[in-house]
């Protein structure tokens, strides 16, 4: 049995396509779909006590997409952010955008910016994940750490995991305690590598435009059913449980 709390939730939302085709219908309404289900899913999450859910929205690669899909997609981030900022905030949400915003246009931005400006203050979080790649992030956690070196804010003989952990996109968030990625692949695709080394993982075989509310706890009711151990025997996970030494 796991014996933690579950504190932060990573959904890779994948599937939007195919249940389209298989509704007949043209790509961007799976994607619309797909929009419309975050606010089940956030719910049902913080029903369940879990404080963190970040969400896969677009990827580093998404960009070699068709350019009709891409404006598409883009258009469905602005209008999201301009539609649910005040009442994430309402909620008790807080709402942050991470990834590299380089290639948004000023528009795109400012509206990221005035979103996050919002939805702010509030107990529990919600984190978008927006030209996001998992190799990115360790890269420019490391170029941060390394100008913090140049500036004298850390000698260059203490760069450590615990260093690089620092300056990550998610590091003032919990840490990754189950990654659930829907539409039946078994890949991560470069999402949240660093965060990822000790999360649970749960595939699902559900399009995300179908995962709901009940798919959710099934896959919160596995990750209670799993026994974490950080490289401990199970004997020794036991032991800690009941007070007793590691070893």
């Amino acid at each position: 049995m796991s014996r933690e709390g579950l504190n932060h939730i990573a959904i890779i939302m994948d599937g939007n396509n195919r249940w389209a085709k298989r509704e007949g219908r043209q790509g961007i309404a799976g994607h619309k779909a797909g929009v419309e289900r975050i606010r089940d899913v956030l719910a049902a999450a913080r029903a369940r006590g879990v404080s963190t859910l970040t969400l896969f929205a677009f990827s580093s690669e998404n960009w070699r997409r068709p350019p009709v899909e891409v404006d598409a997609l883009m258009g469905l981030f602005f209008t999201y952010l301009k539609k649910e900022a005040r009442e994430l905030k309402d909620e008790g949400v807080n709402l942050r955008v991470i990834g590299n915003r380089a290639r948004f246009n000023k528009t795109l931005l400012a509206a990221i910016e005035e979103a996050e400006a919002i939805a702010s203050g509030g107990k529990d979080t919600l984190v978008i994940a927006a030209d996001y790649g998992g190799r990115w992030d360790i890269a420019q956690a490391a170029n941060k750490a390394q100008a913090a070196m140049g500036w004298g804010e850390i000698p260059s003989s203490d760069l450590s995991e615990d260093i690089l952990d620092r300056y990550v996109s998610t590091a003032s968030l919990p840490p990754l305690d189950l990654l659930i990625r829907t539409g039946g692949e078994f890949r991560i695709s470069n999402f949240l590598l660093w965060q990822a080394a000790y999360a649970e993982l749960y595939f699902s075989p559900l399009l995300w435009p179908e995962f709901d509310a009940a798919a959710l706890n099934v896959a919160i009711d596995d990750f209670h059913q799993r026994q974490r151990r950080y490289g401990y025997t199970s004997e020794q996970i036991d032991a800690m449980a009941n007070g007793g030494p590691s070893a």
